[in-house]
């Protein structure tokens, strides 16, 4: 058990996938432990017909002519095509692995591989083909994801090209009723950057928090105020609801009040002239519990299952369909989670986050 030259730098030896005592996986134990119970059968077999056979023994059987020292070689022989029946019955599952890795290598993540043999094979062809079909998902959603982005970005881009290529053609007046689309296309640009970036953050698992014990009542009636302006100027009414004596709860404010914006965002949105949206906070035991309500259109019953999902939106939105998967990603990193219910009148959006402990 010696650590042998050529085994690599940093590598811990034996391997610890071997077990606590070292060695080779079961099933390679298992093919040693074989092949030598056969050939010890043989021997034993070919010594015990020797004994009996040997020398002058064939002459007590009256078969003076009969070949009895190809007894032990037939024995031998038949061993040894059943243990190359065993070997092939083990090393084909193991081709086919190989196969499949080969495939994967090549780019093919459908690679699947037949989950038969002993169960050690088994449990290796089932980790295999987890594992295939995980990277399949995941190229999946890198190419949609790609596909998505584009999309979104080739939008805000064309506005700004447009609008920039007509001013300097001298067909719109550099004014500030023609720059006006070129500052909201760069505003949606940036905010599309940050959520991207906040995505590949959670992703990661590198998004960093600076908790502090906050005040969700007074963080969401400051999140209202900046809201407010726009509220008003779609005709609709903002309310709040804040109960007294609601815990405080560790949280990074900044991340909470992106959280915030999104959904009052989504609502303001989605909701007519007219209509309302309001802001609840309250507790139930150690939990502080948020509700986001408007009186809005509704999420179609199709959108509901994936309405948390990057890049999902109505017929009508024009956002760019990542607020609330941003809002799911930041409260599930805070230990909480976000629901949804939506109805023909309105939708609710409930945020749920642990209360700090005394």
């Amino acid at each position: 058990m010696r650590r042998p030259a050529w085994w690599p730098e940093g590598e811990p030896f034996p391997p610890r996938r071997w077990g606590r005592r070292g060695g080779p996986p079961p099933f390679i134990r298992w093919i040693g432990c074989f092949i030598l119970s056969a050939l010890f059968v043989a021997l034993v077999a070919g010594g015990f017909i020797g004994a009996m056979f040997g020398r002058d023994g064939w002459q007590n059987y009256g078969h003076p002519f009969f070949p009895f020292f190809l007894i032990p070689i037939g024995i031998v022989v038949l061993i040894a095509i059943a243990v190359g029946g065993g070997v092939r019955r083990m090393t084909r599952p193991m081709n086919n692995l190989i196969d499949a890795a080969r495939r994967i290598e090549s780019g093919d993540y459908s690679a699947q591989v037949p989950e038969w043999g002993s169960q050690d094979i088994r449990s290796v062809a089932r980790a295999f083909n987890s594992m295939s079909a995980r990277l399949k998902s995941m190229d999946e959603q890198r190419r949609s994801f790609m596909a998505d982005v584009t999309h979104e970005l080739r939008t805000p881009l064309s506005v700004i090209r447009g609008q920039a290529e007509a001013i300097s053609d001298g067909m719109y007046p550099a004014d500030a009723e023609h720059l006006a689309p070129i500052l909201d296309a760069t505003e949606a640009l940036d905010r599309l950057v940050e959520d991207l970036r906040t995505l590949v953050l959670t992703d990661a698992g590198n998004l960093v928090l600076h908790k502090e014990s906050t005040d969700l009542g007074a963080l969401i009636r400051d999140a209202i105020e900046s809201f407010r302006p726009q509220a008003e100027s779609a005709g609709i009414s903002l309310a709040t609801e804040i109960a007294d004596k609601t815990p405080t709860v560790e949280v990074d404010p900044a991340r909470i009040r992106q959280v915030i914006g999104n959904l009052l965002s989504n609502a303001i949105r989605h909701t007519p002239k007219g209509g309302s949206v309001k802001v609840s906070v309250g507790s139930s035991g150690d939990q502080v519990i948020t509700t986001v309500t408007d009186t809005g259109e509704g999420i179609p019953p199709e959108l509901q299952p994936h309405v948390f999902e990057r890049f999902v939106k109505g017929p009508n939105s024009t956002g760019s369909g990542l607020g609330l998967a941003i809002a799911r990603d930041i409260i599930s990193a805070h230990s909480g989670r976000v629901e949804m219910d939506s109805g023909r009148s309105g939708t609710t959006l409930t945020v749920t986050l642990p209360a700090s402990r005394p």
